[in-house]
């Protein structure tokens, strides 16, 4: 019978990091390791507060799950969210160690390759906000937080900043539908790839 053991890792961020919903200074993370005899798997996740998870509430769950070593089962037992991840990549884990394949040919997935990730800039004033722009001109894609009312002033600074950058942006919900139209309009101009959660759930 396969044996789950759940852990906490806590990680500091490099300074304060700020969305629309709140501040953070420190990155938690639950572990879920599973052994049989000489094998083991390991798997994390970061609960959301947003979606009402707790650190203590996925450790529980992934200790309840009791979870067999079947991925399937698991996906159909356990809801979408933190704890059924980090089962399911400790079960990736365990598996592909089992088996001696890599974790990519297990899942019938080409190789990995080397791919462009975003940079992302906490929300903070504008000029904060260009300053770090600035600062990481080697960072080809900058995600941007946003989600307050100077939203505008913020993009204008920081596309001054770096006119080279390409740009998406994350509200994280912070913009009424009534500010929507607007900050479209703002994003087209300044040249924003994409925009993620701009409103509320259920705004859309």
């Amino acid at each position: 019978m396969p044996n789950w053991t759940v852990s906490i890792d806590r990680f500091p961020t490099a300074g304060t990091f700020t969305i629309a919903r709140g501040s953070r200074s420190e990155a938690v993370v639950v572990v879920a390791t599973v052994t049989e005899g000489s094998c083991v798997g390991r798997g994390e996740a970061t609960p959301y507060k947003r979606y009402n998870e707790t650190v203590e509430g996925v450790a529980a769950a992934i200790l309840a799950a009791n979870a067999p070593l079947d991925r399937e089962a698991v996906r159909r037992t356990l809801p979408p969210g933190a704890a059924r991840n980090a089962i399911d990549c400790a079960l990736i884990d365990f598996e592909a160690k089992r088996s001696g394949m890599r974790a990519h040919a297990l899942l019938g997935l080409d190789m990995p390759v080397s791919l462009t990730t975003a940079y992302t800039l906490s929300l903070a004033t504008a000029d904060e906000m260009a300053a770090k722009a600035r600062a990481h001109a080697d960072k080809p894609l900058l995600k941007v937080k946003l989600g307050g009312p100077d939203d505008i002033d913020r993009l204008r600074a920081i596309r001054s900043a770096r006119p080279d950058a390409r740009l998406i942006v994350d509200a994280n919900e912070g913009w009424s539908p009534g500010v929507f139209p607007a900050m479209m309009q703002a994003s087209a101009e300044l040249r924003v790839e994409l925009i993620e959660q701009p409103v509320p759930a259920g705004q859309d």
